[in-house]
């Protein structure tokens, strides 16, 4: 039980902040998982007798303007949010974590390029590089990952590129070269076990971003393709008809809230139990 208390499960668990994150990110898990479950409705079954409903016990969160069940959608939609963040930030992450200790190990001259390549990249707006892909690839979540892992995967690269020159010259690296270790077992032995605590925060607070571009690119109609239950999609029709039906718009931002809660608040208690400075200082 006391080996339990002070691992990282459960230091997390006796977070009030990081127990409500786990919380709010388990039941997204879960609606996405069984969204064919606990929708109510067929997502894409349209009933304009009913278009505009107001939220009640036979539409929870109210009908868009084509009658179609509101929470229904965004319980489908949640399946999209999930895949989409996962995707990229998995694929991005390995991309910055290889790079990053690339740039990290390497010799001065390839830092730099690397260095200059990940500035570059971070400093091209995310809309504007999404209308161009837009224009040049086919409409859909292929297109919103490739835009995600094009703007992201650079922020990875710069971290784990400072963890990586702050690990490599340290006394206990070069007491491990000194005995005779090998490069290999240096990298994936001391480095990578010391780098992934900031890459797996890092990666918590960029998932609610990546789900937030998602959201923003179907919002601009750049996105999944129409008819789609997005969460992006459901805020456009609810903007579309806010004046006469402000639920839609108010349940289809209400998703992207929790979720940025409950990841921020994840990547908040994430670091300060992976950060020894921060544990000493509690």
């Amino acid at each position: 039980m006391s080996q339990f208390r002070h691992s990282l499960a459960g230091r997390l668990l006796a977070d009030p902040f990081a127990v409500l994150a786990l919380l709010i990110i388990a039941g997204l898990v879960l609606i996405a998982a069984f969204a064919d479950v606990v929708s109510p409705h067929d997502h894409a079954a349209m009933n304009l007798a009913d278009r505009f409903a107001p939220p009640s016990a036979t539409y929870w969160l109210g009908t868009d303007n084509l009658g179609r069940d509101t929470f229904s959608r965004l319980a489908q939609g949640s399946r999209i949010a999930l895949y989409v963040a996962l995707t990229a930030v998995s694929i991005s992450g390995l991309i910055g974590l290889v790079l990053g200790m690339i740039a990290g190990f390497g010799p001065r001259w390839l830092d730099n390029a690397l260095l200059f390549f990940f500035d570059t990249l971070r400093a091209y707006p995310t809309i504007i590089l999404a209308l161009a892909l837009a224009a040049l690839m086919p409409r859909g979540l292929g297109t919103v990952i490739v835009v995600v892992v094009i703007t992201s995967f650079s922020e990875y690269g710069r971290v784990v590129r400072t963890q990586t020159l702050s690990l490599k010259n340290a006394e206990f690296i070069l007491a491990e070269r000194a005995m005779g270790a090998s490069f290999l077992r240096i990298v994936f032995h001391h480095v990578l076990p010391n780098v992934l605590g900031p890459f797996f925060i890092l990666a918590a607070m960029n998932l609610p971003v990546v789900i937030t571009i998602e959201a923003g690119m179907s919002f601009l109609g750049i996105g999944v393709p129409p008819g789609t239950p997005s969460w992006g999609a459901t805020l456009k029709d609810g903007f579309d008809y806010i004046r006469s039906t402000p639920w839609i718009i108010l349940a289809g931002g209400l998703p992207l809230i929790l979720v940025t809660l409950g990841f921020t608040f994840l990547g908040e208690a994430l670091r300060d139990q992976l950060d020894p400075k921060l544990r000493k200082s509690r």
